[in-house]
């Protein structure tokens, strides 16, 4: 079982750097969010722009993660169905050609466009900008003790399994990147993931 080295005084820090960034990041993106809630509305003029999710954070306590809707509005009903078709081992749900992803949610999918809004959830302390990204409640049941130690520390709107391979490596590959990061967490590595961030924002890999 891993153990925090680092200090309290490390995560106020953190803390403190989440929230200015996450809130300079909402201002510069709100005329990006704009754009394409209107694309939206032209490819779906019923539907909702934004939604949330319950997803697990900090020591297991649930709590609503926003993003932007990439899919049709009754994607959780259809789930049940595509169980089957999930192509990553372990607990988690990803399937390369879903159904469920609309036209233009391929697009802000492949940007990873629909977890801007998640800067918002970092400013209220839900996430921090750097961690473990946050599980589904159907995902946590199915965690062993080992895999819970992911929970130690908020979850984050990017982490060390988006910039090492993502949809390409496996439910125990992610755990072990995030213990990883948990057991040798740092500015310097915060920073390195967010720079890698930007790079496969910009130059995307085949995420979905």
């Amino acid at each position: 079982m891993i153990k925090l080295r680092q200090k309290h005084w490390f995560f106020v820090v953190k803390r403190l750097g989440d929230i200015i960034c996450s809130s300079i990041g909402l201002i510069i993106l709100s005329p990006l969010f704009l754009i394409i809630a209107i694309l939206m509305k032209f490819e779906d003029p019923k539907g909702p722009i934004f939604f949330s999710q319950t997803r697990i954070g900090l020591n297991e306590k649930p709590f609503k993660m926003y993003k932007i809707r990439s899919m049709v509005t009754n994607a959780e009903e259809l789930l049940e169905d595509l169980l089957d078709e999930n192509e990553v081992e372990g607990a988690m749900f990803k399937m390369k050609e879903d159904p469920r992803v609309t036209r233009l949610g391929k697009v802000i999918r492949k940007f990873s466009l629909d977890e801007l809004p998640q800067l918002l959830n970092v400013v209220k302390g839900d996430m921090s900008l750097v961690g473990p990204r946050p599980p589904l409640e159907r995902e946590v049941v199915e965690y062993s003790e080992y895999d819970k130690q992911r929970l130690l520390i908020k979850p984050g709107c990017t982490g060390l399994w988006q910039v090492s391979g993502r949809n390409s490596l496996s439910f125990a590959e992610m755990v072990e990147l995030d213990l990883k990061y948990i057991s040798k967490i740092n500015f310097i590595t915060d920073i390195k993931i967010l720079l890698l961030t930007l790079k496969v924002m910009i130059f995307p890999n085949e995420s979905y």
